[in-house]
């Protein structure tokens, strides 16, 4: 079976056909990122050996004709030095991510091994250093998280973004809720808040708190204005009225006459009523209003008089399936207007969110506030939950394949590690040829 994988050919990453074969040479790369970081890691090796091996033509050169030629002494003695140092941090670096040369040497392969540790530090190192109280604190006060956000999303398009993430947490909602458990739900906390408490006690110091605050007054002038208001403008229909409930017998003038004079007095009757605050109209009203509410409030025959009514009302299957069909033309409406950008629901959402921003930038009150809410939050959660992000990270450690841990940090790290055995060449020629140079110079001279 073949599969596109990317090959790495000096520093260039080509994408070939070739068999997906892991191995250690690839170091579990994956991503082109991953890829372009092993041919750097691979180039640096190759100066690395290079200078290794250069070392060591050197070397064989100058060894080979240092009694014909007494200065290539020192650089037979460079060429040495450099080649310990280039084989002492070869093996120092293998040695980190695995057994030189495949030899099970003590102390070797150390973060395959150690990785268990290596979690364990890192997490300690994490909770004692990054999760501590006052490194929390200081680093909360230096920043202002409320006027920033505030900036950010009085911006158009970033309260556009928020909008839209809100509008599909919304809709994801919508569509994971199963219809029938809404429904049993709605229903459920309409019953249990709204439907089995007493109605009657309640409805009987509504209405006696309504007479005390004197707010029937108001709903007696706007009754009475809107009935004489009807009389005058129908009075055909008043008279059609009157007239039925005489009877048949009464001559036409007659009833014309009775029709206009109770058309009249009626008039009159609402414009008294609306116009005197002590009509007897008024008063029989608010005495019986005030009757109402006492009664609701202690006779038990009318309190079980209205909870029958009520469960009756309720109770009805046309009433249940009219709160289910209203749930659905509601939830069809609610996933319509949150699907569209332009609805008004997610208009007014963007704009809402600007002026929140803008509310923010401008009023340090508030941030100030949501600044301390949000560090007491956040110290909180440091504070008790600290050891449990730390024990995060040991835990992941924990999982990983102790042979991919060691490639993914090599994969990362080793490029600059190979600056090491280059620099140890380097040195390593340096230190040999100093040493080489006060040996002969300095220390041979005294021993003779």
């Amino acid at each position: 079976m073949t599969a596109t994988v990317y090959a790495v050919t000096g520093s260039r990453v080509d994408n070939t056909e070739m068999p997906l074969i892991r191995s250690r040479r690839t170091l579990g790369a994956v991503t082109p990122a991953d890829f372009e970081r092993l041919a750097s890691l691979r180039r640096m090796q190759g100066i690395a050996l290079g200078l290794l091996a250069l070392m060591a033509v050197v070397f064989v050169i100058s060894f080979a004709l240092q009694e014909r030629v007494p200065w290539l002494s020192y650089v037979r003695a460079a060429s040495e030095g450099g080649m310990v140092g280039a084989l002492a941090d070869w093996f120092a670096v293998t040695a980190l991510f695995r057994y030189p040369m495949g030899i099970k040497i003590p102390h070797t392969n150390l973060i395959s091994s150690k990785k268990d540790d290596i979690g364990e530090g890192l997490g300690s190192f994490i909770e004692e250093n990054f999760l501590a109280d006052d490194v929390v604190h200081d680093k909360l006060t230096q920043i202002s998280g409320a006027r920033m956000a505030g900036e950010w999303v009085a911006q158009q398009p970033n309260a556009e973004k928020v909008g839209g993430m809100i509008a599909s947490a919304g809709l994801g909602a919508l569509t994971v809720l199963d219809d029938n458990d809404v429904r049993e739900l709605i229903e459920s906390l309409v019953r249990r808040h709204i439907i089995d408490p007493e109605w009657a006690p309640l409805l009987g110091r509504t209405t006696a708190s309504f007479i005390d605050g004197g707010h029937h007054e108001a709903l007696i002038d706007m009754a009475a204005s809107r009935f004489e208001g009807w009389l005058v403008a129908h009075p055909a229909a008043f008279d059609r009225v009157v007239s039925s409930r005489l009877p048949s017998w009464v001559p036409g003038i007659v009833d014309r006459f009775i029709d206009d004079r109770l058309h009249s007095e009626a008039v009159r009757f609402a414009r008294a009523v609306a116009q005197d605050r002590t009509h007897p109209f008024r008063n029989a009203i608010k005495r019986f209003l005030s009757d109402l509410g006492r009664d609701l409030q202690h006779q038990s025959a009318l309190q079980q008089q209205l909870e029958a009514f009520k469960h009756e009302v309720f109770d009805s299957p046309r009433i249940r399936s009219l709160a289910a069909t209203t749930w659905e033309v509601m939830q069809s409406t609610l996933v319509e207007m949150l699907e569209d950008p332009k609805s008004d629901v997610r208009i007014r959402l963007v704009k809402a969110l600007q002026d929140f921003g803008h509310r923010l930038q401008d009023d340090s009150t508030l941030q100030y506030k949501i600044d301390v809410w949000v560090m007491g939050a956040v110290e909180h959660l440091v504070h008790n939950y600290r050891h449990d992000i730390a024990n995060v990270i040991t835990e992941t450690v924990h999982r990983w394949d102790a042979r991919e841990a060691a490639e993914k940090i090599e994969l990362q790290v080793g490029k600059d590690l190979q600056f090491i055995r280059i620099n140890g060449t380097i040195v390593g020629s340096l230190a040999g040829l100093a040493i080489y140079t006060i040996a002969t110079l300095i220390i041979a001279p005294l021993v003779r």
